[in-house]
């Protein structure tokens, strides 16, 4: 039986089937080059088409440099738009072929076809080869001189070329000051709009070393430049407009009446169809006014129907990037948009980036006569499908009651939310209730009386978790079951990955304590011994914190831990004034759209995310692992330092009482906080001048359920690894899918370490340093994900981790498998020391 003929497939037509493809191309191109027969330059057409789509799909083709040039000689413009943009692809990495066609070129620079000297002078300023700059000055003098405004057009955009080519010769050859005078003195605005545009960035990099530079670029913003500019502005290109409106906004006038005639010139600007147009004249207005408060309050009303009627118009990207600059100018003036808060409602088929720019807007212009409108919006959204838009309603509503405004009626809707079944209207409810409870204590009994029937195990997210935690330690004299719960989350203390939980968990039990202390006994020794343990270094400093001075003193504990609070009148703004200014300065640009200054988008450092593509294998071993390991053993040694009792350190330093201040009695209607700042940093760092007994220190043991204080056990021996450890993949593979997780920590990441991850591979090599190997790596900016492997020096025992790192939260989660569990905490230890090494020089 004949087997099946297979399926002839077709070449592509974008792709030569072989490598003779090009050198058929070739031959065909050098036949026609000489040819003047009828319909020769259709047969070109073809062929130069096959080549720019070669071209386009990256296969070489610049063997066919020669033959294109030949079949230049032609008057059709098609084959010579062609002809140059092959040139000019294939000249800035040839400059030896590049150097075929200036002959050509200059020639086409005379043809009698203003579109053909156009085209070639803009081909011949593409070429940017620093040797061929004396062929470029003769056609750009003669292009600034000819007839035609789209050669003169070019010529000036190639006059900016040849400076950054070689800025001496075109200094030289005095092409800024004819640019000048075209400027000033051509009848096409085109050309106007390019010469100034040009002037502007050769002067401003000349103006650093030359003084006449400086001058010339003071004089664009001169009056009389300026008014011509301004005269003539109806007749330029809606780009043209925008370039003339940011030069008017540097100018400085002399007197009040000057800025009115530059206003009223520029009236009708704002009534332009393209937005770009309208923001510049915006930003013209708001900069001539700042001086004159009045004036600047009715520019604000002047631009308001403009903008509003530029946000409903056009497409949702364009909307956004308007609202953007409205938001800006509302969070500066709310009051006079107060008024327009329903142009700030949400419509069902927005996209969520225009909805939370509303939702903001909406927030800020919430006063006293319309509080109840926007609230009632507000909630509807609550229910929206879209969940995080829901969150941030959720969000508008307590900033709006955090603002004074029919707080009562707000405090019931957001009780409401916490009564609704779902998880992350709750959650989000939780934390503006303990926020509202900050401000407004009064408000307490109502708000407790709702949140405490909210189980705990039915909020997971961190910050709504801690929100409830805080709520149980404040309130737990008005909460019967609050003990009972903080001490259900103590006993999961292991389960709770979050250390904003851990935290607010510490601070909630010792509250408590302090109102309930028969029934909190237990859950604070609990909590202080787990959290002395915690893998995270600010959960184990606080506990340690809280262990020493309850040691030192439970009443100055009580006064530090729960002192009276005074309501917050004012939440911190999450951005400064300075950088809000600085945006403000910046209108009309990015910067408004991104909601901070340029210099934090622009900089090396804020260049957006780099590609990292997945490495496996082992990398070079490096000998410094033994000098940059710390030691765990002197690490464990510090801790029990810490934990000593007063007692013990009262044998070892002896009893000294040099006078200090906390041996005062304490007086708590004139002592200042610094005062008792300093009392207990005393205490702490001095703890034999304490007025405390060794019983006293046994006691707060016992009373702890920390059991008694023991002599300190001896080291652990130090874990080392090996520092020439291989491991093939296929087997790491096999351990991480049969190994349980020994460990699961989340780690912080020092600043430093965030910044040199711009460079993921320098990770790599500096836990190589501590015989801590990468077998893969993959991800980018802002989530990389590492997998790392390590052996013990005596025998071969392994330990994997996975290591995902977020620079965007600086923090580092971490699971761990090792052959030896009881040794998964020692390696923790020094996974965690050369972590937090990295970048740190």
């Amino acid at each position: 039986m004949a087997p099946p003929a297979q399926s002839q497939r077709s070449p592509s037509p974008s792709q030569p089937s072989g490598k003779s493809e090009v050198s058929d191309l070739k031959l065909q191109l050098r036949q026609l080059a000489g040819s003047r027969a009828p319909g020769v330059d259709d047969s070109k057409r073809e062929l130069f088409k096959k080549v720019i789509s070669y071209m386009t799909v990256g296969i070489d083709v610049s063997s066919l440099f020669g033959e294109m040039v030949m079949c230049s000689a032609t008057s059709d413009i098609v084959l010579k738009k062609m002809c140059y943009l092959y040139v000019g692809n294939y000249a800035k990495v040839n400059p030896d072929l590049a150097l075929l066609t200036i002959n050509f070129l200059q020639r086409d620079c005379n043809d009698e076809d203003p579109m053909i000297r156009g085209l070639a002078l803009r081909s011949l300023c593409s070429l940017r080869v620093a040797n061929f700059v004396e062929y470029l000055v003769g056609p750009l003098g003669s292009g600034l001189k000819d007839s035609n405004s789209y050669v003169r057009m070019v010529a000036v955009i190639g006059v900016l070329k040849l400076y950054h080519i070689s800025a001496s010769t075109c200094v030289d050859a005095d092409f800024p000051s004819i640019l000048k005078h075209l400027m000033l003195n051509d009848s096409d605005t085109q050309v106007v709009a390019n010469c100034l545009s040009a002037l502007q960035e050769i002067w401003s990099a000349e103006a650093s070393t030359s003084e006449e530079a400086s001058r010339e670029r003071e004089a664009l913003i001169s009056k009389p430049v300026i008014y011509y500019l301004l005269n003539r502005i109806r007749e330029f290109s809606e780009w043209a407009q925008c370039l003339v409106l940011e030069l008017v906004t540097k100018y400085v006038p002399s007197d009040s009446s000057e800025i009115f005639d530059i206003m009223n010139l520029l009236e009708d600007r704002l009534q332009h169809a393209n937005g770009a147009v309208v923001l510049a004249t915006i930003k013209v207005f708001l900069h001539l006014t700042l001086s004159m408060t009045d004036v600047h309050q009715q520019v604000y009303e002047r631009i308001k129907a403009p903008l509003l009627t530029l946000v409903s118009s056009g497409s949702p990207e364009q909307s956004y990037a308007v609202l953007s600059h409205l938001h800006l100018l509302v969070m500066r003036a709310p009051y006079i948009f107060s008024s327009d808060y329903k142009h700030f409602y949400c419509q069902y088929n927005e996209p969520s980036y225009v909805k939370r720019l509303k939702l903001e807007m909406l927030t800020a212009v919430a006063n006293e006569s319309n509080t109840y409108e926007i609230v009632t919006e507000l909630c509807e959204y609550a229910a929206n499908v879209d969940i995080p838009i829901a969150r941030e309603s959720i969000r508008a509503v307590g900033k709006i009651a955090l603002q004074q405004y029919d707080v009562n009626a707000i405090v019931d809707r957001l009780l409401q939310f916490l009564e609704m079944e779902k998880d992350y209207v709750t959650a989000e409810a939780l934390v503006l209730v303990k926020d509202l409870l900050r401000k407004y204590p009064q408000w307490s009994h109502d708000c407790i009386a709702v949140v405490g029937n909210i189980s705990s195990k039915n909020v997971q997210e961190p910050k709504a978790k801690a929100a409830l935690i805080w709520m149980l330690g404040e309130y737990s004299q008005d909460m019967q079951d609050a003990p009972y719960i903080l001490e259900s989350l103590v006993e999961n203390w292991d389960e709770e990955h979050s250390a904003e939980v851990r935290l607010h968990l510490l601070t909630a039990v010792m509250k408590c304590f302090f109102k309930r202390p028969p029934e909190t006994q237990n859950a604070l020794g609990t909590a202080l011994a787990a959290g002395i343990a915690d893998f995270h270094q600010d959960v184990h400093d606080r506990a340690l914190f809280y262990y020493r001075i309850l040691q030192y003193n439970v009443s100055v504990a009580e006064r530090v831990v729960n002192p009276p609070k005074q309501a917050v009148s004012v939440f911190a703004d999450t951005q400064s004034s300075e950088i809000k200014d600085r945006i403000f300065d910046e209108f009309n640009s990015l910067s408004v759209v991104y909601q901070k200054p340029s210099y934090m988008f622009t900089d090396k450092e804020h260049r957006g995310p780099f590609e990292f593509s997945d490495e496996l294998g082992n990398l070079s071993i490096g000998g410094e692992a033994a000098d940059n390991v710390v030691s765990a053993q002197r690490v464990e040694e510090n801790d029990k330092d810490l934990l000593l009792t007063t007692s013990e350190k009262e044998e070892t330093r002896g009893s000294s009482n040099n006078g200090s201040a906390y041996t005062a009695p304490y007086d708590g209607s004139s002592t200042s906080v610094f005062a008792l700042q300093t009392h207990i940093e005393s205490a702490i760092s001095n703890p034999t001048a304490a007025d405390h007994s060794p019983q006293a220190s046994l006691a707060i043991d016992d009373l702890l359920g920390l059991g008694l204080p023991a002599a300190p056990a001896p080291p652990s021996p130090q874990l080392k690894l090996n520092t020439t450890a291989a491991l093939d993949p296929s087997t790491f593979q096999h351990k991480w899918r049969q190994l349980p997780v020994a460990l699961s920590q989340e780690y912080s990441v020092s600043p430093q370490g965030v910044a040199a991850l711009t460079a993921p591979q320098a990770l790599l090599r500096h836990m190589q340093s501590h015989s801590i190997h990468c077998i893969a790596s993959g991800g980018q900016s802002p989530n990389f994900k590492f997998f790392f492997f390590a052996q013990k020096a005596e025998e071969a025992s392994n330990y994997l981790v996975e290591c995902i790192i977020s620079t965007s939260s600086a923090k580092a989660q971490i699971k761990i498998k090792a052959d030896d569990q009881s040794t998964s905490q020692a390696f923790s230890t020094l996974f965690q020391s050369a972590l937090s090494k990295f970048g740190i020089p």
